[in-house]
């Protein structure tokens, strides 16, 4: 089928999936709703409930499942966002936190378990600097923050 990617992220809630699509689609400026596959008369769920919603942020398209209670969200997979500023760092923090559990080094789950990695550019950039002293002043500051500032890894920067 043209237009579909080649690998499509599938999250598998217990019942949420709708709920958090309206919410990922609530956070992210670039996103779009697709299509929603519901329950039939054979099931697996109540009649009319949602089995799968589509949906797109930022240009990369996910499927969401109410799967049951089987399986859970942990942190070895989780979704990144890229950040140009301290303040889309903000943003992204305080959304996707908010009812959710900060973590160290810009990790956070959000209120249904999905990891997200809310990273400044400007923190890659400092941590691949060719001065190894450099790129480590700004590691061992990095791993002290729970959310990234921008300005304090650019202070460890400058030793």
């Amino acid at each position: 089928m043209p237009g579909i990617q080649k690998i499509t992220p599938f999250l598998w809630f217990d019942n949420q999936a709708e709920e958090a699509v309206d919410f990922y689609l609530s956070v992210f400026k670039n996103a779009k709703p697709g299509p929603v596959m519901r329950c039939g008369d054979a099931g697996p769920g109540p009649k009319g409930s949602v089995l799968c919603a589509s949906f797109e942020l930022e240009g990369v398209q996910f499927i969401a499942m109410n799967g049951g209670p089987h399986f859970k969200f942990t942190e070895a997979i989780s979704l990144l966002i890229h950040c140009g500023s301290q303040e889309e760092v903000d943003y992204f923090w305080d959304k996707l936190g908010d009812g959710g559990q900060t973590s160290q080094c810009g990790w956070l789950k959000d209120r249904y378990g999905l990891s997200w990695q809310v990273t400044p550019d400007r923190l890659l950039e400092l941590n691949m600097d060719p001065d190894p002293a450099k790129a480590g002043r700004v590691m061992q500051a990095m791993m002290q923050m729970t959310k990234i500032d921008i300005a304090a890894l650019e202070r460890a920067a400058a030793g």
